[in-house]
């Protein structure tokens, strides 16, 4: 009988051990690459610093994007036009800049030629009928979706950093694959993501980056338009961008639109989780036959 309760106690203790060791999961890998330039503007209400860098050996060519920083306290430090020198980590779906070093230069305001006040919609306000074509090349309006829950974002296919166009993609997936479990809600929810980049984003560069994604189109789709088309529906809810080269720079929005086409909530930057949308998603009333 002690032999048995010893063997017992030996068999939880290993079981105990296996439950820490699963639970503790495998930590994403990590990519470091050097990068220097110059700060050209600072947006401490997205808490990200847009930097014209150079060349990043192994990663990337010079070019302007915006950064987060882990620590973000050093936004209160910065100017436009300092010089930076940071560590760029790349790990999974996420980046950010360490071990920054920052040095005081008189900042060039003809670097960027853009206004630093935006206004965006509040909730319950009317979305107006923007006019986009789809992945198929189908012409719709936001009209279309009247009935329907609808999420918008912002992206462009040639987007490089992993927590920005990659991650609103990926978590629109996540939504997706959630809702299919409430038929209900699937069949009164629609995403939408809308490129930023118009000129290359064509109809069927979207379609390909939808099947890369493995997006039910049923539900979701990808749309571009003219750059004036664009230009309006982004600034409505508030997104800056600007060109650089063959890239984008541009601040993050998602907003849920109701099924009477009023702005339910707005999003900004990349922090939200799937499981905030799908639980104001599930509080939304439903529609009124």
């Amino acid at each position: 009988m002690q032999n048995v309760r010893i063997l017992s106690a030996a068999l939880l203790i290993v079981l105990f051990i296996t439950t820490l060791s699963s639970c503790g999961g495998k930590p994403e890998p990590q990519h470091q690459y050097q990068l220097k330039g110059k700060v050209v503007e600072i947006n401490r209400k997205d808490k990200l610093v847009t930097i014209s860098h150079d060349d990043i050996p192994g990663y990337m060519v010079a070019m302007t994007m915006p950064f987060k920083l882990k620590d973000e306290r050093l936004l209160n430090e910065m100017e436009e036009g300092d010089r930076i020198q940071a560590t760029l980590v790349i790990a999974g779906l996420k980046s950010w800049l360490e071990d920054v070093v920052v040095t005081r230069e008189t900042a060039d305001p003809s670097d960027i030629s853009k206004s630093s006040k935006w206004t965006e919609p509040k909730p319950g306000e009317e979305v107006p009928n923007f006019n986009l074509v789809n992945q198929s090349g189908k012409r719709l309006s936001f009209r279309d979706y009247k009935g329907n829950a609808v999420i918008v974002t912002f992206i462009y296919t040639r987007c490089p950093l992993p927590d920005y166009c990659p991650l609103m993609t990926e978590n629109f997936s996540q939504i997706l694959a959630a809702l299919k479990s409430e038929p209900e809600k699937y069949l009164k929810t629609h995403l939408l993501s809308i490129t930023l980049d118009p000129e290359y984003d064509s109809p069927k560069v979207l379609s390909e980056y939808a099947a890369a994604y493995s997006a039910d189109l049923e539900r979701w789709d990808f749309a571009t338009g003219t750059k004036d088309e664009i230009k309006k529906v982004a600034t409505y809810f508030g997104l800056q961008y600007w060109t650089e080269g063959d890239q984008v720079i541009h601040s993050l929005r998602t907003a849920i639109v109701g099924s009477d086409g009023r702005l339910i909530k707005l999003y900004r930057g990349n922090e939200w989780k799937p499981d905030e949308i799908l639980k104001e998603l599930r509080i939304t009333p439903p529609t009124s036959s």
